[in-house]
């Protein structure tokens, strides 16, 4: 790169992808060359395990938009460290007129973004973000009030009715028509996984695909795991790789339930965004006094899937070997947890979270706390999942049972943990002292 050369920087974050992409439009189509980067936040990676899935599948992703760059000379360019530092070694080098990148709403991201506007502005670097990652953001979906849903159907009203009088949220942003804007880079960057302290897993990325008829049939057979018949969109959903606009208009077209749970997305992602409190506690204050019995041994079996309750058991075992776990599955695991063996929901979500490759702060914090009672819109504390009906109802004939747990039904299976109906009596007793 020439130091003397004055670009703009497009800043890679849940965004991985060159089509429909709002920020890196309005990047490529601003009248500077752009300079591509991707930042490994040091503080979030430091957190994980170095056999961890999901940084091997966002560096695969980014080697294949690597490799749609080629053709056009460029490549995103990989660094590691803190995005604060990152930045100064950047701008103590090149002549940057301006950074974009669309927004994320976290709590982290929040305050990573305000540290770098800072940094930027003291530097005369504009800094512009866009909206990308969801249809309505912010305060885009409020009460007459002004104030944020709490209940999820009348936001879904609202966002159904805001969208019907006004589709302009899902215009397309063909990005990818003024990719030869981006900067020319004739060293491509050699950092590697091993770089950052992780273990490389070939063939983690796979791009997405949407299966019409799935879609389509998505209401009747969602719940069914041995059909496995879920979009499997969340993960390119997590980072970027495809565009929820295009997602949005492609449930308009295909099934209300899918469209149903995309919003439920948002409504979640709202959640933390103006509750950011709901991170660390439950949305309900009260229900912080609920007496957890938190038996290591219990949520030890759990995890191995090793409770003798054979749906829990297929759950856990396909998460922890795949990294996905279907939807049912996850409200019965997380049932269990809470419910039977009476271990705090947030042991369950840190679980999950160190696990799932489509793992969103949001979306997990939001269904542990609908599943422990205490979140906004839960389900009712005295709702509780029988584990082994819901296996005669969504798996009748065991066939994802026994996909993930071959010794079931043999000598070789272990016996429950607890027994249902004493596990239940036991729940409903500590709630209801709490409260």
């Amino acid at each position: 790169m020439n130091n003397n050369d004055t670009f703009s920087i497009f800043w890679f974050r849940r965004d991985l992808r060159l089509f429909d992409n709002s920020a890196l439009f309005h990047a490529l189509t601003a009248g500077m060359k752009v300079f591509p980067i991707f930042i490994f936040d040091k503080n979030i990676l430091d957190k994980l395990n170095a056999d961890d899935k999901r940084v091997n599948f966002i560096f695969q992703a980014i080697e294949n938009l690597n490799f749609l760059l080629k053709p056009h000379k460029s490549a995103i360019q990989l660094y590691y460290g803190n995005p604060q530092e990152i930045f100064e070694q950047i701008l103590s080098k090149y002549k940057v007129k301006t950074v974009f990148a669309n927004h994320d709403y976290e709590p982290y991201a929040i305050g990573r973004d305000l540290q770098i506007e800072r940094l930027l502005k003291l530097r005369g670097v504009g800094f512009q973000t866009y909206k990308d990652q969801i249809v309505f953001e912010k305060s885009e979906i409020t009460k007459v009030s002004g104030e944020p849903y709490t209940i999820f159907t009348p936001y879904n009203h609202k966002w159904l009715e805001k969208l019907n009088q006004d589709n302009s949220c899902l215009k397309t942003w063909n990005s990818e028509d003024y990719l030869n804007n981006f900067y020319e880079v004739e060293d491509k960057c050699t950092l590697q996984l091993s770089d950052i302290g992780f273990s490389e897993i070939k063939d983690v990325y796979q791009q997405f695909q949407p299966n019409i008829p799935i879609l389509e049939n998505y209401g009747q057979t969602r719940d069914f795991p041995a059909l496995d018949s879920t979009s499997r969109a969340g993960i390119h959903l997590r980072f970027g790789m495809v565009s929820v606009r295009q997602l949005v208009a492609l449930a308009l077209q295909t099934n209300a339930v899918w469209l149903n749970e995309l919003i439920w997305r948002e409504f979640f992602m709202q959640i933390l965004f103006h509750f950011p409190n709901v991170e660390n506690h439950p949305f309900k204050p009260k229900y912080q006094f609920i007496n957890w019995i938190n038996n290591e041994k219990d949520f030890e079996a759990w995890s191995k899937g090793m409770t003798g309750y054979p749906l829990v058991d297929a759950g856990m075992r396909e998460l922890n070997e795949t990294g996905f776990m279907h939807n049912r599955v996850r409200m019965v695991t997380a049932s269990f947890l809470i419910k039977h063996l009476l271990v705090n929901w947030q042991w369950g979500e840190a679980y999950f979270a160190s696990k799932l490759l489509d793992f969103d702060l949001s979306a997990n914090n939001g269904n542990w706390q609908w599943a422990a009672g205490t979140g906004c819109d839960a389900a009712p504390y005295f709702r509780i999942f029988n584990p082994t009906t819901q296996a005669e109802k969504f798996d009748h004939e065991n066939i994802y049972i026994k996909k993930w747990v071959p010794e079931f039904n043999t000598s070789k299976y272990c016996k429950p943990i607890v027994e249902h109906s004493f596990a239940r009596k036991r729940c409903l007793e500590a709630y209801k002292s709490a409260l």
